[in-house]
């Protein structure tokens, strides 16, 4: 939780990365993999809109990466192979 003296991280695409947060959040590992699978399911179809526009660099990245924390994620938490 954010207090005043420790702010939010700055969500720069919130149509994915706020159920990317809550996945990383979550510590229930009965809930996780709902979690997981939102996160997936924003991130996939953030993609779709994004494909046709080459303005979207710095964005693609950030996603590059939220998919390697995801898959991570799964592997460590979750016991789904590599």
């Amino acid at each position: 939780m954010a207090t005043e003296d420790s702010p939010s991280p700055r969500i720069l695409y919130p149509e994915w990365q706020n159920e990317y947060q809550a996945a990383l959040v979550e510590l229930d590992l009965k809930r996780l993999p709902e979690r997981v699978a939102a996160a997936e399911s924003a991130i996939f179809n953030r993609i779709q809109v994004i494909s046709q526009s080459s303005d979207h660099q710095a964005e693609r990245q950030t996603i590059d990466d939220a998919l390697a924390a995801l898959r991570i994620l799964k592997r460590d938490e979750l016991g789904f192979p590599e």
